[in-house]
């Protein structure tokens, strides 16, 4: 059975075999010692126009080296600013006192008056307070939806 390939794919399997082999090289020099600069200026007066860029040399040569950057764990490190969680019990305690207060207080109401984020209160009454729209055949049960 013959099958007739068109011209377009041709081309795109030339393509990807002109990248497979360009990954074949910064492995190569990869694995020779060869910086991902010196790489791409290697392979650059090779392959001219068709180079990869030296931005994705330097993808390929982080992930032949095992440093891809999948992989690196920048939510680990400590750095400076903002904490990701900015509730204290302090704004528990006085959103539950206007909540109790007046039931229908809008979180948008709660947020302007204790100068806090509307996404803040909504996950303070929420997560931590346990509170919420019930549902309306009568199921409350937190326990069940934990």
């Amino acid at each position: 059975m013959c099958t007739a390939i068109s011209v377009g794919e041709k081309m795109a399997s030339a393509r990807n075999d002109h990248l497979m082999k360009q990954r074949s090289v910064i492995e190569f020099l990869t694995a020779e010692g060869c910086s991902a600069v010196v790489s791409h200026k290697r392979m650059k007066a090779v392959y001219r126009d068709a180079c990869l860029t030296k931005g994705k040399v330097q993808k390929w040569a982080r992930f032949y080296r095992g440093e891809d950057a999948k992989e690196i764990k920048v939510r680990d490190r400590k750095r400076s600013g903002r904490p990701v969680s900015a509730t204290d019990t302090m704004h528990q305690q006085k959103v539950d006192e206007m909540i109790v207060a007046n039931r229908r207080v809008k979180q948008k109401d709660i947020a302007n008056a204790l100068d806090i984020s509307k996404e803040r209160v909504h996950h303070t009454i929420t997560v931590h307070l346990d509170k919420g729209k019930s549902r309306q055949d009568g199921y409350r049960d937190s326990s069940l939806w934990k």
